[in-house]
């Protein structure tokens, strides 16, 4: 299947200017800033853009495939997201991962629903895991599931500094980022920790030995929702110096204080001077968002969507900055740590994997692996079970 993009403006995420594009299975087979000619009988579709711009699609390194939550009783399980659901946000990749609930499901769910998703045209990856150790695995050990099993690529999300985690010690935690380092190098996997971090008053100190007291490298330890309180934020920050890639949530919005946005967190980020590719920003899409009193007591839920990256992008945009300094937190920056090689540009020989952007910042088509998913804002491709 053939399609030609004429008369775009590129961004690999950086700038590349106006050109023509050729699409052929899956792949982007030729980048022309002349015509790309070619038998019109071969072509699927031919348009011209008119100068929009064209982005690499969103990869989602934190999504919860199976559905989440069940924090408040067997009702409060998140449902499956359906495929559109993910287009329309812009996601063309996604990792899929455990969280709190990784006894009703499991390892064995989520690889089934990374297939689903491949059956249905995106491209997805897995951990193995979940909050608690022991540990949800398939084979029963943490290095055989990396090695064996194709989709899995680390360890995620383990939770630290929450009390709804195992309350894990040094030593356990070191032991798996070893076994994960190790299949890495064995895989060429990413072969990284993705940890959940709770608002425990212990913040990151797991991490932080580790760092100090093993020689397990800093780009195996990954951890998420740092932007849920301040302090947690700033000492995030403060450990990309040290080689640590952070990973912040774009939650729903809240009148709380406490917390920062996904965009006020990348506006802080780069104000401070840090090391931009060692910052990504993720949905949480499907999993259950709780709100927790001192005592443990729920007072209210919410749940992760992944439209909200596509509406931080938006926000970031709209506020002034450069395509080339946003984009590579949603793309370049998460296909780098995840080795996911053909992903995260827009470069002859890689995926298929775009975004046309219209003049308001808005998502008005989504290419993934070579196919349309969303075009004209329409949802021209639906999952199994949204028809």
């Amino acid at each position: 299947m053939l399609h030609r993009l004429n008369n775009v403006n590129l961004y690999s995420p950086s700038s590349q200017g106006v050109c023509n594009i050729l699409v052929a299975a899956g792949k982007i087979v030729e980048i022309n800033t002349k015509a790309i000619v070619i038998d019109s009988n071969l072509l699927v579709s031919d348009h011209n853009f008119a100068g929009k711009r064209v982005v690499p699609g969103i990869i989602d390194a934190h999504a919860h495939i199976t559905g989440g939550g069940g924090e408040a009783g067997f009702k409060t399980k998140v449902p499956a997201l359906h495929l559109s659901q993910y287009t329309k946000a812009g996601v063309t990749t996604i990792i899929g991962l455990l969280g709190t609930d990784d006894t009703t499901r499991n390892t064995s769910s989520v690889i089934a629903q990374v297939y689903a998703l491949r059956e249905e045209g995106l491209s997805a990856w897995c951990y193995t895991g979940g909050y608690h150790i022991p540990l949800s695995t398939l084979t029963g050990s943490v290095r055989k599931d990396m090695v064996h099993i194709e989709p899995i690529i680390g360890v995620g999300e383990l939770a630290i500094s929450d009390h709804r985690s195992s309350q894990p010690t040094f030593d356990e935690i070191a032991r798996i980022a070893g076994d994960v380092h190790v299949a890495g190098l064995m895989t060429g996997k990413a072969g990284i920790v993705h940890f959940h971090l709770g608002d425990g008053s212990r913040k990151l100190d797991l991490i932080e030995k580790l760092l100090d007291e093993t020689e397990i490298p800093a780009r195996v330890l990954n951890p998420t929702h740092c932007n849920r309180n301040i302090p947690l934020f700033e000492q995030a920050c403060e450990l990309t110096k040290r080689g640590i890639n952070i990973d912040v949530t774009a939650f729903p919005a809240t009148d709380s204080d406490e917390e920062y946005s996904a965009a006020e967190s990348f506006r802080i980020y780069m104000k401070g001077g840090f090391n931009r590719e060692r910052f990504t920003i993720s949905s949480d899409g499907g999993g259950c968002l709780p709100h927790f009193d001192a005592q443990g007591e729920l007072l209210h839920l919410d749940y992760g969507r992944c439209t909200l990256l596509s509406d931080t992008l938006k926000e970031l945009l709209d506020e002034g900055y450069k395509l080339d300094e946003v984009m590579p937190v949603f793309t370049s920056n998460v296909a780098k740590l995840l080795r996911l090689t053909n992903k995260g540009t827009l470069e002859i020989g890689k995926d298929a994997d775009l975004i046309i952007l219209d003049n308001e910042n808005k998502i008005e088509s989504v290419m993934a692996l070579g196919k349309w998913h969303q075009k004209n804002y329409k949802t021209i491709k639906k999952g199994g079970f949204e028809q």
